[in-house]
C-alpha cells in the first residue's frame, strides 16, 4: 500500500510530491528512498534526482562503498521537509525524487565508467539536476563529463582528505584516486576555479603537490579550516568560483575519523560534520549544476554515523541547487547569527 505524501505548493503556485507523511506513517516503515522522497516514476517531471552509483571497483584499500546508496538512504528517515539553516523547503520548491541506482559493470573499469556517463548524461535531460550517493570516487569522472557535456568548463570544488590527482595505480589510470586528473586532461574543468577542501595526511612525495598545482588546484587544508574558521573558508571558496557552473564533489572522508569511520581511506585530522555542513551553507547562491557524495562505506560503520553525515550532506547540496543561483540571505531560521556571509 503506498503511504501518504506530503504535498505542497510552492510560490509560483506549483505543486510538488514531498516525503512520505511522518505523521501517518513512522519513519522506519516503508521503502528507503532518499528523505523517502518519490520515486522518479511516481512524479510527473522531476528537477533534482537523487541517484545512486553502486560502483567501488576503482578501491586501493577497503572496498564496500558499493553498499553506500542504500545505507545513506536507511539514514536519511529522520531528515524533515524544512531546512531552518537556509530559511528554505528545497522539497517544496523544486521537484525532488529518488532515480533509483546507475549500474556499471563491477569487473571492467572504462565500461562501468561509459556507462555511468551515458546514465548521467540521460537523467539530467534537459533542466534535471543530479545529486548522486556513490560508491567510490572513480564515478566523479563520467559524472563531470556529463555536467561538462550540459554546461561546458565546469567550477570544482573538491572535499576530500586526498588530492585525487595521481597519474595511475598498478598501471590503472580510471581509479578513485584519479578522477580529477583525468578531468584536467580532458578539459572538463576549469582550471581558474577548481579547489580542494579539508585535505591533509601523508603523500608520496612533494612531485604529488607540484603535480595538483599544474592542474590549477588551490588547497583548503583541514588546518586551515581549523585556524582560520568556516567564514574565511567559504570566503575563499567564493572568490574562487565565482558565476561559474559549479559541480561539487564530496568525500565523506574529509569528515574526521570521529564523524565518519565508515570509509575506505581514513585519514586522522579531519574537520567536523558541523563545518562541513556550514562550508556547504555558505555557498548559498552559487550555481550548482551538479554534485556528488561518495566513499560511504558501511561495513566500517557503526550507528549509523556515517551515513547519517552523508544524508546531511546530500540534503545540504539539494538545498543548494533547489535555492538557485543567486539565492539571497535570509538568515537562519533560528541561532544567534544575524548576516550570513557577506549577505550571500
Amino acid at each position: 500500500m503506498e503511504p501518504e505524501r506530503v504535498v505542497e505548493t510552492n510560490a509560483a503556485g506549483e505543486q510538488r510530491v514531498g516525503p512520505v507523511n511522518a505523521a501517518l506513517t513512522p519513519r522506519w516503515a516503508g521503502p528507503a528512498t532518499f528523505a523517502r522522497l518519490p520515486r522518479t516514476d511516481q512524479v510527473e517531471h522531476t528537477d533534482i534526482a537523487v541517484v545512486g552509483v553502486p560502483f567501488d571497483s576503482g578501491v586501493s584499500y577497503r572496498s564496500g562503498a558499493r553498499f553506500g546508496p542504500n545505507h545513506v538512504r536507511e539514514s536519511s528517515r529522520l531528515l524533515r521537509p524544512y531546512n531552518p539553516a537556509q530559511n528554505h523547503s528545497p522539497f517544496a520548491h523544486l521537484q525532488v525524487a529518488d532515480a533509483g541506482d546507475i549500474v556499471g559493470n563491477p569487473f571492467d573499469i572504462p565500461e562501468a565508467i561509459a556507462s555511468i556517463e551515458t546514465a548521467a548524461k540521460e537523467l539530467m535531460g534537459e533542466s534535471t539536476k543530479v545529486v548522486a550517493i556513490g560508491g567510490d570516487h572513480t564515478i566523479a569522472l563520467p559524472l563531470m563529463r556529463a555536467a561538462h557535456s550540459r554546461h561546458g568548463k565546469i567550477a570544482l570544488l573538491h572535499f576530500d582528505a586526498h588530492l585525487d590527482t595521481w597519474d595511475t595505480y598498478f598501471g590503472a589510470e580510471y581509479t578513485h584516486g584519479t578522477p580529477f586528473r583525468r578531468a584536467f586532461e580532458e578539459g572538463i574543468i576549469d582550471t581558474d576555479a577548481v579547489m580542494h577542501v579539508g585535505t591533509r595526511g601523508p603523500l608520496y612525495g612533494t612531485q604529488d603537490l607540484d603535480d595538483d598545482a599544474r592542474f590549477g588546484f588551490e588547497i583548503v587544508s583541514s588546518a586551515d579550516v581549523m585556524r582560520s574558521g568556516v567564514d574565511a573558508v567559504v570566503a575563499a571558496l567564493r572568490e574562487r568560483v565565482g558565476d561559474r557552473p559549479l559541480y561539487v564533489s564530496l568525500d565523506i572522508d574529509v569528515l574526521d575519523p570521529a564523524h565518519a569511520p565508515g570509509t575506505g581511506t581514513p585519514e586522522a585530522g579531519g574537520i567536523t560534520s558541523r563545518e562541513v555542513l556550514e562550508i556547504l551553507r555558505g555557498l548559498r547562491g552559487l550555481d550548482v549544476v551538479a554534485c556528488d557524495v561518495v566513499e560511504v562505506a558501511p561495513a566500517y560503520d557503526h550507528a549509523e554515523l556515517t551515513g547519517i553525515a552523508a544524508a546531511h550532506v546530500v540534503y545540504e547540496l539539494i538545498s543548494l541547487i533547489s535555492l538557485g543561483a543567486g539565492a539571497s540571505a535570509d538568515g537562519p531560521a533560528y541561532g544567534i547569527s544575524g548576516a550570513r556571509y557577506g549577505g550571500q
